[in-house]
């Protein structure tokens, strides 16, 4: 890894988002390092370790990693793992932008499902500091790649202002 490249990690349990993801950004051709976390355990151990430069983020984790093979199953999925991500980051001071890319276009909520832009309010108000954008993945289509490609972007011009 070089001073040049831009430190990612994205946070996402399933595999092949996982590997769309990553294939977008290399498509950019920015000299970046990636590196993934596939719960919420894992992400908090992988930013205790060091703080990425980047952090794509999903709402919706796992406790711990899945171990298919020793027949762990991961621990109760979390709705909302993302937002305890970003709890702990704020509370540990961990200053790094975040871009939530998730599958969902609405979140269950007493009195009713909430919608992404409400989400998107949401997050904002809880997290100025952290939340850089919300995105929804759908694999079926393009627009998240787009969306992604505008926040990398505007994500990029601000770091290379500092």
């Amino acid at each position: 890894m070089t001073d040049q490249e831009i430190k990612i990690l994205i946070i996402e349990d399933e595999t092949p988002k996982i590997t769309q993801i990553e294939l977008f950004l290399r498509s950019l051709c920015i000299p970046m390092h990636i590196d993934h976390a596939k719960s919420v355990n894992s992400a908090l151990d992988k930013l205790e370790d060091g703080v990425p430069d980047l952090l794509l983020l999903d709402m919706s984790l796992p406790t711990m990693d899945i171990d298919i093979a020793g027949g762990e199953a991961g621990g109760r999925p979390q709705g909302f793992g993302g937002i305890e991500i970003l709890r702990n980051m704020e509370y540990e001071n961990i200053n790094c932008p975040v871009i939530v890319i998730t599958g969902y276009e609405a979140f269950p909520r007493k009195g009713g499902n909430v919608d992404i832009s409400g989400i998107t309010q949401e997050l904002k108000l809880e997290f100025p500091k952290l939340l850089h954008s919300v995105l929804h993945y759908n694999s079926t289509y393009d627009t998240w790649k787009n969306e992604l490609r505008a926040a990398f972007k505007d994500f990029k011009l601000n770091r290379d202002a500092k």
